[in-house]
């Protein structure tokens, strides 16, 4: 049985709660504005949305039902369905939203996408939500973009991306009447929400996945920068290769990351898409026949190189189900480490609609934050004896009996 959520303002009560919610976790639809900023009045972004929601349905099918896809599967680690979120009325009507993407647009395939699948799947839960997103073309615009939203009246604004931390505290701080959410990171201020999400875990199981797929025995891995949201998931898959090694007595390599000394290939871009196929090549040159990019929209690349190969490079895709976000190269997505951030992002926006200012989520394995998203074409080709492992190893992770050593994992 699921457990209605409870969203506490102690950091550390917070972290303890097992917190199943539901949520799009799928991509929202390829938008007509191609990762533009909408127009600056809520109401008419929040339809202009749903207009290029329905002109692009076909790869956001099965929107609302993601958070189930990616969570739950017989053949992979999760095992529950996250419940949805109640919604209630705001009081003295519309409740306005509005969101800060980080660099790469709204259709970046990767966390933009999935955090604005969050707000579309709010606003279809509670049509009294009006939202609205501005991109942000680099880092110069945190800023302007966050103080802008304040200033057209935004009851709350999320800011996407553990790199906007200090421009979301000094904003937060500048207008404590405001509310504001983060995802990627951990601000202590009152008015101020915290998303985080221990994705070494789900890296974890990607990386033992790898490593028994392999036929090389080389298996290999890119970051798009190098921060502690992309570093935590090579941690993790680093450590699920060497779990898988100690276990089954073998010596697949990790290329591309080493986790003792914090160094290992970068595109230095989450756009990048030609650096994302220079690093994946790489890589495959190497002796890789898997590869798990960690790059947003510049692990598309990745996925290029995949096809150019005929089949002798597969992937593992990062942050959301890459047969929905990239459905392009699902034939070379053995699975995918999914981050649940639509999901926290709806629930966050039912809590702020309620009066909540400040609290934090870590999502985990416990609570379908991260994990394994589907096989999908590679169902049949996954032994089941391996199947059994991978959920064996998911319960181990979230009770403590194998413990992820990754130092980017969420304090608390």
């Amino acid at each position: 049985m699921t457990r209605t959520p409870t969203l506490a303002t102690d950091r550390r009560v917070a972290r303890r709660l097992a917190v199943p919610f539901a949520g799009a976790t799928a991509v929202a639809a390829l938008l007509a504005a191609c990762g533009s900023p909408p127009a600056n009045n809520a109401g008419s972004t929040a339809s202009s949305a749903a207009s290029s929601v329905a002109a692009g349905a076909s790869s956001a099918a099965g929107s609302a039902s993601s958070a189930a896809s990616q969570a739950v599967s017989s053949d992979t680690a999760t095992t529950s369905t996250p419940a949805s979120p109640s919604s209630s009325s705001p009081a003295g009507g519309p409740f306005k939203a509005c969101m800060v993407l980080d660099v790469g647009g709204v259709d970046d395939r990767s966390f933009n996408q999935s955090a604005w699948a969050g707000m579309q799947a709010g606003k279809k839960a509670n049509p009294n939500l009006d939202i609205s997103y501005v991109s942000s073309s680099s880092q110069n615009d945190y800023v302007p973009n966050l103080t802008n939203e304040t200033k057209q009246g935004c009851k709350t604004t999320i800011a996407v991306g553990g790199l906007m931390t200090d421009a979301v505290t000094s904003v937060a701080k500048a207008n404590p009447a405001i509310n504001y959410a983060i995802i990627d990171s951990f601000i202590q201020q009152p008015n101020v929400y915290s998303m985080e999400f221990n994705t070494a875990q789900g890296g974890f199981l990607g990386g033992y996945l790898a490593a028994a797929m392999s036929k090389t025995g080389k298996v290999g891995t890119f970051g798009g920068l190098k921060i502690p949201p992309v570093t935590i998931y090579m941690d993790g898959f680093s450590e699920g290769v060497q779990y898988y090694n100690k276990q089954k007595g073998k010596k697949v390599a990790v290329l591309g990351w080493d986790e003792k000394s914090q160094n290992g290939t970068f595109a230095n871009s989450f756009t990048d898409s030609g650096a994302g196929s220079t690093a994946a090549r790489t890589l495959q040159q190497q002796g890789a026949d898997i590869i798990f990019p960690v790059a947003g929209g510049a692990g598309l690349g990745a996925g290029a190189v995949a096809q150019s190969s005929g089949g002798k490079l597969n992937l593992i895709w990062v942050d959301t189900d890459g047969c929905e976000s990239a459905a392009q190269y699902c034939k070379y997505f053995i699975s995918s480490v999914f981050k649940n951030i639509s999901g926290a992002v709806q629930t966050y926006l039912d809590s702020a609609i309620k009066g909540q200012r400040t609290g934090a989520y870590v999502g985990s394995l416990t609570n379908q934050g991260t994990g394994l998203s589907p096989f999908h074409q590679f169902d049949s080709k996954v032994p089941d004896q391996l199947k059994s492992e991978l959920k064996a190893l998911s319960d181990d992770i979230a009770n403590g009996k194998v413990v992820v050593q990754s130092k980017a994992q969420p304090k608390g």
